[in-house]
């Protein structure tokens, strides 16, 4: 095998040093002749970074001659090269600046794509560098608020009401606002309640009152006119169905929440909302879709039993006709399993009269037939395997009278009947030799306390 052959990874790969014929032994030309072939290699280029070398610059001190090559000496080659380099560049700045025609005292020079126009509102030193905020910055600004932190509207809606009093002046502001709410109120599912609230709230508070109506007005405006595209929502695409289920929940939150101030008495709701919401129900249910059928169950649930005694005292048999169609679309209709159960209990719910109970029976004439809240209070019981079971259930007293048994059981063994003193007299009692110690350190105590 070749001498020159390296086993070990990497062996071999030494960079090419210069070889100097003029040293004694040099040790690149011992081992191979043809060393001194793969040896010889030009000299390393000057850095691009640095300006180029004069060689007539050079003494003949700086340069060494080894055979073909020459190696210059590195550090006064270097302080030659940057003096001359900062010599010239001092020569080049100095006759530019002899050669310029450009004052400090010339004008302002500006690109004629420049828009020379500045407002003078960023630069008013009253109002500062930002303008003065919109009203719709400001009314998203607290139903944000009031949409996070939906328990303080008590404290806050009066700061709020003021400020919309002293900001809300014009018409077009009005209707702005109205606006701004409705799309709040709508977008929002949790805000519904809040917003119906606030606009309550504002139709007896704001002061603005321009001719085309008050808030009140403006808002039923705005109402009715998503209520008259009702027929074509029920029958739209998943957006535009969402966007009406909203609307839809909000008139109910508004029907319950909105007062309107009567000259003979305490304020009383829209009646106009009344007739609003059944013929919404009834669009509802003339394309029973589950997402429809999922957005009239929620209204019945939140205002079947208001629109009920209103629909009674007006003489109008209106929710026994909507409960008669939602029988039928459970007969016919081809809804999911879950809707089916969500229409099956908001029937029994209305059954019920609503969960509602409409007179409180007394104490000493109640029974579990005529209270239905006979047993809401009473305690719940467990057996020894773990079922639980109350007054209601037919085997309460047997299973009652079980526990009682085992408790006196457990009560026997903790001493709870007078025998507790033998149980645990034993367990009192010192140990003689305790008991002395023990008197010895009452005694040595009482004898430290006296000196």
């Amino acid at each position: 095998m070749d001498e020159s052959f390296d086993r070990a990874p990497g062996a071999g790969r030494t960079r090419n040093v210069v070889a100097d014929p003029g040293l004694p032994g040099n040790v690149l030309d011992r081992g191979d002749p043809k060393a001194t072939l793969f040896n010889q290699r030009e000299p390393l280029r000057q850095p691009r970074t640095l300006p180029p070398f004069a060689d007539n610059n050079l003494g003949a001190a700086d340069v060494i001659v080894a055979g073909d090559f020459k190696i210059q000496g590195k550090p006064q080659q270097s302080i030659n090269a940057n003096s001359m380099s900062a010599s010239r560049g001092f020569t080049q700045v100095d006759s530019v600046v002899k050669s310029s025609n450009l004052s400090a005292s010339a004008p302002e020079f500006v690109p004629s794509a420049v828009n020379l126009y500045e407002d003078p509102s960023f630069y008013d030193d009253n109002q500062g560098y930002y303008d003065e905020q919109t009203l719709a910055e400001t009314v998203a600004d607290f139903l944000g608020h009031l949409s996070s932190s939906p328990g303080s509207f008590e404290s806050d809606v009066e700061a709020i009401t003021s400020m919309l009093n002293s900001w809300v002046t014009t018409e077009e502001l009005l209707n702005e606002l109205v606006e701004l709410i409705y799309t709040q109120s709508t977008a929002i599912p949790n805000f519904a309640y809040t917003g119906a609230r606030l606009c309550n709230y504002l139709s007896h508070h704001l002061l603005v009152s321009p001719r085309s109506g008050n808030f009140r007005q403006l808002l039923l405006k705005r109402c009715q006119t998503e209520f008259q595209q009702r027929d074509a929502a029920v029958r739209g695409d998943a957006e535009t169905q969402k966007k009406f289920h909203s609307f839809v929940l909000f008139l109910g939150e508004l029907y319950l929440n909105l007062e309107v101030k009567s000259s003979k008495g305490p304020p009383n709701r829209a009646d106009i909302l009344l007739d609003a919401l059944r013929e919404l129900m009834s669009s509802l249910f003339s394309k029973p879709v589950d997402t429809n059928l999922i957005c009239a169950v929620k209204l019945l649930k939140l205002t079947g039993s208001i629109l009920d005694d209103a629909w009674k005292e007006r003489g109008k048999p209106h929710m026994e006709e909507l409960i008669q169609r939602i029988e039928t679309i459970l007969l016919d209709a081809t809804c999911s399993r879950d809707v089916r159960q969500m229409l099956l209990k908001l029937v029994e719910l209305r059954s019920s009269d609503w969960g509602r109970v409409r007179a409180a029976t007394a104490a000493s004439n109640a029974t579990p037939d005529n209270d239905p809240n006979y047993f809401m209070n009473e305690p719940t019981f467990y057996t020894e395997d773990g079922t639980p079971f109350t007054a209601a259930d037919p085997d309460y007293a047997e299973k009652y009278q079980e526990i009682l048994d085992r408790q006196e059981y457990f009560n026997d063994l903790d001493g709870e009947n007078g025998n507790d003193s033998e149980i645990y007299d034993s367990e009192d009692e010192m140990e003689p030799e305790i008991e002395a110690a023990f008197e010895t350190f009452c005694l040595e105590s009482e004898r430290k306390r006296q000196q």
